[in-house]
C-alpha cells in the first residue's frame, strides 16, 4: 500500500463506474446547465465487535484523494494528455530530479507526496452493482470480503440512507449497522486481490472512537464520523462505556 510510482494521468474515455454528462434545463424561467457524473449507488456498514468492544474499519489507498492532495501542493493543476494526441504516450507525473532526494525549492514543481497522502479510513462499503442481490445481501458480501466476518443478513440493521456528492454524482448510500464477535470471523478480509483491492482491516476501540472521529490528522470519510456519532447516541448506553465525547 505504501509503494506508489509510475503515475500517469490520461483522459477517461470510458469507464464501468462513472459516466460524465451535461444536463440543460429551465428553472423558474431561467435556462441553466449542470455537469454531473452518473455512477452506482453504494452501501456501507458500521461494524462493532462485541467481543473486543471495538469498531472494524478499513484502510486503503484512494487515487482520487492522493491526486487531490498532490494538486494542492502544485503551482499549476496537473493536466491529462490531450485527446487529440491519440498516438502520443500518456503524460507521466514525474518527480523532478532535484526533488527526488526530498529537497524542496520554490522554483521547482512540488515533489510527489508519499503514498500515505492518499490513504483513508473508511467504513466497510461497496457498490450496488449486482441487480439480483438486495442491499443487505450486498452489504453482507462486502463485510465478508473486506473484513472477514460472516454476518447473517438478518443481523444487518439499517441506520439510514443519504445522498453523497450531491453536486457531482447525486448517488445514494445506504448505511447499515452490524454486531460481530470473534465467532463470526471466518477470514482475514482484505478485499479481492484479483480485482486490485488492497485493504487493511483496522480496529478502533470504543472508548477512543470519538477522539478518532475528530482527529483531522487521520484522513477519513464522513461516514465514519456520522456512524460513530450515531452509535454514541443509540448504542453506547447498551455497553455502558464512555466514547469520549
Amino acid at each position: 500500500m505504501e509503494q506508489i510510482n509510475n503515475i500517469q494521468v490520461v483522459p477517461c474515455t470510458s469507464s464501468n463506474y462513472l459516466r460524465p454528462f451535461r444536463v440543460h434545463y429551465n428553472q423558474n424561467g431561467t435556462k441553466k446547465s449542470w455537469d454531473f457524473m452518473q455512477t452506482h449507488d453504494s452501501v456501507s456498514v458500521l461494524i462493532f465487535n462485541t467481543t473486543s468492544h471495538c469498531f472494524i474499519l478499513v484502510k486503503q489507498f484512494r487515487p482520487a484523494v492522493y491526486m487531490s492532495e498532490w494538486e494542492r501542493s502544485k503551482p499549476k493543476p496537473l493536466q491529462p494528455a490531450e485527446e487529440e494526441s491519440a498516438e502520443a504516450p500518456p503524460t507521466e507525473a514525474k518527480v523532478p530530479e532535484e526533488n527526488q532526494t526530498g529537497d524542496s525549492s520554490e522554483e521547482t514543481a512540488s515533489p510527489q507526496p508519499p503514498a500515505s497522502a492518499g490513504v483513508t479510513y473508511e467504513l466497510c462499503a461497496g457498490l450496488v452493482d449486482k441487480p439480483n442481490l438486495s442491499l443487505e445481501e450486498i452489504a453482507r458480501q462486502e463485510v465478508l470480503e473486506e473484513c472477514g466476518y460472516d454476518v447473517p443478513v438478518t443481523k444487518l440493521r439499517k441506520i439510514t440512507s443519504y445522498r453523497s456528492g450531491v453536486g457531482v454524482t447525486g448517488s445514494k448510500q445506504t448505511m447499515f449497522y452490524a454486531e460481530v464477535s470473534e465467532e463470526n470471523r471466518v477470514g482475514e478480509g482484505g478485499g479481492k486481490p484479483q480485482e486490485g483491492e488492497l485493504i487493511e482491516v483496522v480496529k478502533v476501540p470504543l472508548h477512543e472512537a470519538m477522539t478518532f472521529a475528530f482527529d483531522e490528522s487521520l484522513p477519513k470519510t464522513m461516514g465514519v464520523i456520522f456512524s460513530f456519532i450515531w452509535f454514541h447516541s443509540n448504542m453506547s448506553p447498551k455497553y455502558k462505556i464512555s466514547t469520549n465525547v
